[in-house]
């Protein structure tokens, strides 16, 4: 009879222990919830966030180059401006007016190495170096550049001005323009007049060193046209200057 009771009593005990922990763990329905994460497994890295147009590549070093832009599809990275380039250095106008169009294609047609705007930039270059060997009575600088007519002019005017014991100053400030006006070919030769607009300063000056004409501090503007000639057959490149005209 007593091993019945102690039977009796273990079961009893058994089930308040399964009662418990029933209470104390609940019951599994499938809803519960997830257990807490393990404090000793690391945890997993976010995922990156998208890419944007302006990001850096992953990985790539900032350098402020094209190489942080991402372009977007059908498009090009975005190049520096260049300006558009003017018809000659320092936005001089070095245009064919329209009554030189037909002479330039003939001279074009016999020399096909004819470019109007380096013949302009050749003869503002011939301009400058005329203009003051010419001022500086410098007759050796102006022989080369001269045919033998025009040079002839030019030193006489020297020599009357040496024999006045006046002295020329002229200082080219800059061109405004130096169009062709009119060019022809007769033959093979070649003439091309161009109109010069320059801003100079212009004095002349006695024996004693006093302002005979012209005024140190006053700029003018200053138009001539001045014609130049040169043989296209010929091996020599070099262009000569054969007239010169002034408008007023």
């Amino acid at each position: 009879m007593g091993n019945n009771y102690d039977i009796i009593l273990i079961a009893l005990v058994a089930i308040f222990l399964i009662l418990r922990l029933r209470a104390v763990l609940g019951k599994r329905t499938g809803n519960e919830r997830p257990p807490a994460r393990d404090p000793f497994t690391p945890p997993t890295p976010p995922a990156p966030p998208p890419a944007r147009i302006g990001d850096a590549r992953p990985g790539a070093q900032s350098s402020g180059g094209s190489d942080n832009v991402v372009p977007l599809p059908g498009t090009s990275i975005p190049q520096p401006h260049t300006a558009a380039p003017t018809s000659g250095p320092g936005g001089i106008r070095a245009t064919v007016l329209p009554a030189a169009s037909a002479g330039v294609a003939a001279v074009r047609a016999a020399d096909p190495t004819f470019d109007s705007l380096q013949f302009t930039a050749g003869a503002r270059a011939a301009f400058g170096s005329i203009v003051e060997a010419f001022a500086k009575g410098d007759s050796a600088t102006l022989r080369p550049l001269l045919d033998a007519p025009t040079y002839a002019s030019f030193e006489a005017a020297i020599r009357d001005r040496a024999g006045r014991q006046e002295k020329a100053e002229t200082t080219l400030i800059g061109f405004e323009a130096s169009d062709i006006a009119s060019a022809s070919l007769e033959g093979t030769v070649a003439e091309v007049a161009v109109r010069f607009v320059s801003e100079q300063i212009n004095v002349v000056r006695d024996a004693e060193g006093q302002v005979a004409d012209g005024n140190p501090n006053e700029v003018l503007k200053v138009i001539d046209l001045w014609t130049f000639r040169r043989d296209t057959k010929s091996s020599d490149p070099n262009w000569v200057l054969v007239k010169t005209e002034s408008e007023g």
